[in-house]
């Protein structure tokens, strides 16, 4: 399976799922890095990983039309099977969702569909909440939406600070969306009503 991961900033998440598949816990091919920010580190990550990169910015082009199938030709030209989004931040639009219909993947800071957004881990511990986490799912034509494919859960103690509370939810996302990418390139998921089941999950690695 060909993937293509999506950034826009540090890319630990890029570094992963790389590290994952280096590691022999994901059989997947790491082809694509699509960014839009020229200075972003993942770039640099991703050149390091020997990943190739498609830097495609919005502002280059006229309307969210071109700038999207702009993307589609690169996606196209390296045989990509499966999106990743790994703090894209951009809302991708109807024609690339539609085209790669339950072939894109995001990961959100909180237990959906609590806390949407941008800010999701600031929300959650600005609103005292004593749980959230990390919930992995397939892209839908709305924000934050789209069948779960994984969920984890991260406990807010009265110790914790925002970035104490960050650093807990970034090392969840990093463990279990290289988990969740497995399940969907080994074919142990299947939409039914627009909910996710998996079929015969295997334990993580060690």
């Amino acid at each position: 399976m060909n993937i293509a991961v999506f950034a826009s900033g540090r890319g630990t998440n890029f570094s992963a799922i790389a590290r994952a598949i280096k590691k022999g816990k994901l059989e997947a091919n790491l082809a694509l890095l699509v960014c839009d920010q020229p200075n972003a580190p993942v770039i640099s990550k991703a050149k390091r990983a020997g990943v190739k990169v498609a830097l495609v910015k919005r502002e280059d082009f006229a309307s969210i039309e071109d700038f999207e199938n702009k993307i589609i030709q690169h996606l196209e030209e390296n045989k990509i099977d499966l999106i990743v989004l790994a703090g894209f931040m951009r809302i991708l639009g109807p024609q690339l969702v539609s085209r790669y219909q339950n072939k894109i993947l995001n990961i959100h800071p909180a237990l959906l569909p609590a806390f949407k957004g941008a800010h999701a881990i600031k929300d959650a511990f600005d609103y005292g909440a004593k749980i959230t986490g990390v919930t992995v799912h397939f892209v839908d034509e709305k924000m934050d939406h789209g069948p779960i494919i994984l969920q984890q859960a991260v406990k807010i103690r009265e110790v914790d600070t925002l970035e104490s509370l960050e650093k807990k939810i970034h090392q969840v996302e990093h463990k279990i969306y290289p988990q969740a990418i497995r399940l969907v390139a080994e074919g142990k998921i299947r939409i039914e009503a627009r909910k996710v089941k998996i079929i015969a999950q295997k334990a993580w690695p060690k």
